[in-house]
């Protein structure tokens, strides 16, 4: 394996590892090209703003609706084949949207409607493919596995894909969505090369529960043993609410760069871009921190940095402080999402892989709603600074009440290895140095 192939998927890491990356980085090209193509879309079809803010909408409305659902779906099936029909289904929506583009018949209501039924595959593929990792690799490779994937949504998903997506609309408007599922069908392909991925085993949480449940009585067992396990429970209820603290002045956002900093669209474009940018160095240094460092104290350090910036945001005048902010920011939120997740792996069986993956996701979106709203309110009546002031005071509050039990979530023992997939075991002992 070549020494760049070596640094991004390590062998001791299995074969499985690698295919998962190449199909996991392939799939964020074309949600990234669509990041960009699917707004434009909406608004050369429609001023109107309700119209394009549903247009956004429907990108976690899914979640909200089916997320539970498919973490336990994700939890009875081969998670391999789910990810595969999941992104198969997304193709064939994206081309039957550039089949209307091409003949002219597309209208901003079909749109929408693809729109949806995009983002409710997308919420299957999600759940079922954040467990895949944890069935393939060690819990002490889970850091470095997590990075890498991150690292492959940063530069795909977030830099490189919304430029080229753009680029593609201005030559016609299909052609960014045909990228989209040529990209999304050659995931499926290489996700196919997984060797093996079997249906999840029925562990301990479920041993009072009949074989082949209905869903809500799976959901269920999920919520119960998330509810006695105080290390995850409390690490859901930290992304919630810091969830709802960020979302609430990056709802208005837009405004506070344009009016506030007077940065003008450009600038605005760019403080996004600068949070990219801080993720991609973050994701890159992920492993030697992790040598370094330990995961209680960077957990702190980045709850830590989420406060000051908030403080910071609110305070300051200059677009070019802003924009070092958010640099700061794209670093410590790429750091903090992957130990989070990396964390929340380690604890969780295999078998509620699923579910505790989609209850933290519909936190993630839930906390986002009730944030966008706070936010868009609270500007209404206090000005474009007040959604930071909010966010300083509810993340330091909370800051405080979990500092200490931060330790306790780090500390918590493993429970992967012993069900880490036979078949996986055997190929990541055989490429251990």
């Amino acid at each position: 394996m070549s020494r760049l192939g070596e640094l991004i998927a390590p062998s001791r890491m299995g074969g499985d590892f690698r295919w998962l990356v190449a199909s996991f980085w392939t799939s964020n090209v074309g949600d990234g090209v669509a990041l960009a193509a699917a707004p434009l879309l909406i608004a050369s079809m429609t001023s109107s703003p309700v119209l394009v803010a549903m247009g956004a909408m429907m990108q976690f409305l899914p979640w909200l609706l089916f997320g539970l659902h498919a973490g336990a779906i994700a939890d009875r099936f081969d998670r391999r084949r789910l990810v595969m029909l999941g992104n198969a289904l997304r193709g064939l929506v994206v081309l039957a949207l550039c089949v209307f583009l091409l003949t002219g018949h597309a209208t901003i209501a079909l749109v929408l409607v693809a729109t949806f039924l995009y983002g409710t595959a997308e919420v299957f593929v999600n759940s079922a493919s954040s467990t895949l990792l944890p069935m393939m690799v060690r819990s002490e490779d889970l850091g470095l596995g997590n990075a890498r994937l991150q690292f492959g949504y940063l530069v795909a998903n977030q830099l490189g894909g919304p430029p080229l997506g753009a680029f593609l609309f201005a030559l016609g408007s299909f052609w960014p969505f045909l990228l989209q599922v040529l990209c999304v069908l050659l995931a499926v392909v290489l996700i196919s090369r997984i060797t093996r991925t079997p249906v999840p085993p029925r562990g301990a949480a479920e041993a009072s529960a009949p074989p082949r449940t209905a869903v809500h009585t799976d959901i269920a067992v999920g919520i119960r043993w998330l509810w006695r396990n105080p290390p995850v429970r409390t690490l859901v209820v930290i992304i919630l609410v810091f969830n709802v603290t960020w979302a609430a002045p990056w709802s208005v956002l837009v405004l506070y760069a344009t009016e506030h900093l007077h940065m003008g669209p450009i600038g605005y474009a760019a403080l996004t871009t600068a949070s990219a940018v801080g993720g991609i160095l973050a994701t890159l240094s992920f492993g030697w921190l992790e040598r370094h460092v330990s995961f209680a104290l960077l957990m702190r350090i980045c709850l830590s940095l989420e406060v000051l910036m908030h403080l910071t945001m609110a305070l300051i005048t200059a677009g070019w402080a802003a924009l070092v902010v958010l640099v700061v920011f794209g670093a410590y939120a790429f750091v903090w999402g992957t130990i989070s997740t990396t964390v929340r792996q380690r604890l969780v069986p295999m078998e509620l892989q699923g579910r505790i993956a989609s209850v933290n996701m519909v936190g993630v979106f839930g906390g986002m709603v009730i944030g966008q709203v706070l936010g868009g309110l609270i500007a209404q009546v206090w000005g474009l600074t007040a959604p930071w002031w909010f966010a300083f005071v509810g993340a330091g509050i909370t800051l405080v009440l979990v500092w200490r039990s931060i330790s306790h979530i780090t500390a918590a023992p493993s429970v992967l290895d012993d069900t880490l997939d036979g078949d996986a075991r055997d190929e990541v002992q055989a490429n251990e140095p």
